[in-house]
């Protein structure tokens, strides 16, 4: 989504916050390159669900001058711990920087009110587009390629509800704490916090730590009943459901 204005500044970062994959924002921002704020949380579904975009866009697109930032604010307990955010980010294999917000001091700068929301500034840090929420993926990295003045074939979507048009479908509202019983919807997400494992119907899925996921993914809107459980030194947080296309 284009701002009403081209003269929202990008806020500063803070120099007193950690960094991972770098040093500080003086050795990621580059002055007259285009950046892509990204708020997340690995701890929330919508964030694990957007951030493979996130990534293939910092692979796709760095040649070309884009500085890709992912700022993890926290949404749950568990992703409030540094050391938390450090494993979660070695997990998920991300490798492009990240800034670790734990007390939400980036966060309330941008006056953020969900998860994930990204921002994406030109090369004078002025704000070019944003969205908030899941969605609108073509959108971005069409917006993405007008800055860097690239033009290529976007990104195919990764799940057919990203799809441009896609019609979906009102999922059950998320739960708290581990629900078993019936619902309906694309997917089922669990926030987890330990390690140990997790049975879903006949599947058995190995948690190595604090994190969103995925129980169950369906090609569309489905209704199902869920029954899961969870081993000892696993605790659940909330029960999380995705949207599906309409059948």
């Amino acid at each position: 989504m284009r701002p009403p204005v081209d003269t929202i500044p990008a806020p500063l970062f803070p120099t007193n916050l950690p960094w991972l994959n770098a040093s500080s924002p003086r050795s990621t921002i580059q002055r007259g390159k285009p950046m892509l704020v990204e708020f997340w949380d690995f701890c929330r579904p919508n964030s694990m669900r957007t951030l493979p975009y996130i990534r293939a866009w910092h692979e796709r697109y760095s040649p070309d001058g884009l500085r890709v930032i992912s700022v993890h604010s926290p949404g749950f307990e568990p992703s409030r711990s540094q050391r938390a955010v450090e494993d979660a980010v070695t997990r998920l294999q991300i490798s492009h920087p990240v800034l670790v917000d734990c007390e939400l001091e980036v966060w309330r700068e941008y006056e953020n009110e969900g998860w994930p929301v990204r921002y994406l500034f030109d090369g004078r840090a002025r704000l070019f587009d944003y969205h908030y929420g899941e969605g609108a993926y073509e959108e971005t990295e069409l917006a993405i390629q007008r800055l860097l003045g690239v033009e290529r074939e976007p990104l195919e979507p990764l799940r057919p509800e990203d799809a441009p048009g896609a019609r979906l479908v009102a999922q059950t509202e998320d739960q708290e704490g581990a629900y078993n019983g019936p619902y309906e919807a694309g997917g089922v997400w669990a926030v987890l916090d330990g390690s140990g494992s997790l049975c879903v119907g006949t599947q058995r899925l190995e948690i190595p730590g604090p994190g969103a996921y995925p129980l169950i993914e369906h090609d569309r809107h489905t209704e199902g009943v869920l029954e899961f459980e969870l081993s000892e030194g696993l605790g659940c947080l909330a029960t999380c459901f995705t949207p599906g296309l309409a059948s």
